[in-house]
């Protein structure tokens, strides 16, 4: 018998975390492609990446942003890279969507809806920070809206449509499910999917043991065989909603994007030891590691031949 094998992604930076939150969130490229570089050889068969202004480290969409980190990388590690289309809920989608569109990475993350984005409860674990955005960013999480409307994702995918670019659908509610069920019927996106379930953002699904399974459940339903599903819990949830996820036949993201912590009152000292942790908990289950070219195959990805850096 094979032994089934298991993605762990890796979202090292991201543009919800702060820089005043841990000492150990990446923030310049070197921080970055280190933080990559270091999840890569701890595991993680793809790392999902965004870009920070190295200086104040808000999070920054131009494609300038991403090059340094990105040919260091390639360079250095045999690993997915993963674009992210996302960037931030204050941008708008043409902004978004430049990096993967210039870059034309192996994959690029691809939000299926518009939500609520609720940021700002954090705002009572800290009495100080570092950088002026940091807080009135927090705050206007209290009501802006993450803007992801059919025309936007129509709009990324086409972007995005003749670099032969799949994606890693986040999925942060059942509805959104239920969209990308309506673009693979207009067969703007094609199988394998990659579906990654996002629990515990305020404004999405919550991370009770039955909202996992209700998800999973649902995208069985959708998308049968044609489908791999992994899972992210922000938070404190990280690690509890990725060992069920594993036990139902799932993949695994973690990193600092996610969660700063490794433990109760903790800070992970870096995107590493949380791929660390989910490696041992993948291999404590029985279950073999995946590498990236495991990956590739079971994504049907392009190659790393076939990137534009």
């Amino acid at each position: 018998m094979t032994t089934r094998k298991v993605i762990i992604t890796c979202a090292v930076t991201g543009a919800i975390h702060t820089p005043s939150m841990s000492p150990h969130l990446p923030v310049t490229p070197q921080e970055i492609a280190e933080a990559a570089i270091g999840a890569a050889e701890a595991g993680a068969a793809i790392v999902h990446l965004h870009a920070r202004d190295p200086q104040t480290g808000q999070p920054d969409q131009s494609p300038e942003a991403f090059l340094p980190f990105l040919r260091v990388i390639k360079q250095r590690a045999n690993v997915v890279v993963n674009i992210t289309t996302g960037g931030a809920p204050t941008m708008l989608v043409e902004e978004r969507v430049r990096p993967a569109q210039v870059f034309a990475p192996e994959i690029a993350s691809l939000n299926m809806g518009s939500m609520n984005f609720g940021l700002y409860p954090m705002l009572a674990r800290y009495r100080e920070f570092k950088h002026a955005w940091e807080r009135p960013y927090l705050e206007g999480s209290k009501e802006r809206i993450f803007k992801n409307t059919f025309a936007d994702i129509e709009f990324i995918l086409s972007s995005c449509a003749e670099n032969g670019t799949r994606f890693e659908i986040e999925c942060y509610d059942i509805g959104h499910l239920y969209t990308l069920a309506h673009f693979l019927d207009r067969g703007l996106v094609k199988p394998p999917l990659f579906v990654q379930s996002v629990f515990g953002i305020l404004g999405g699904i919550g991370t009770h043991p039955e909202d996992v399974a209700h998800m999973k459940r649902t995208a069985d339903r959708l998308f049968g065989r044609d489908y791999q599903w992994s899972v992210l819990g922000a938070g404190r949830n990280q690690f509890a909603i990725a060992a069920q996820a594993v036990v139902m036949g799932g993949h695994v993201r973690v990193g600092l994007e996610d969660s700063l912590w490794i433990g109760p009152g903790r800070l992970a000292r870096s995107n590493a030891e949380q791929v660390t942790r989910a490696r041992q908990l993948v291999e404590g289950l029985g279950l073999e590691v995946a590498s990236p070219d495991d990956a590739r195959r079971m994504l049907a990805l392009k190659g790393a031949d076939r990137v534009n850096f």
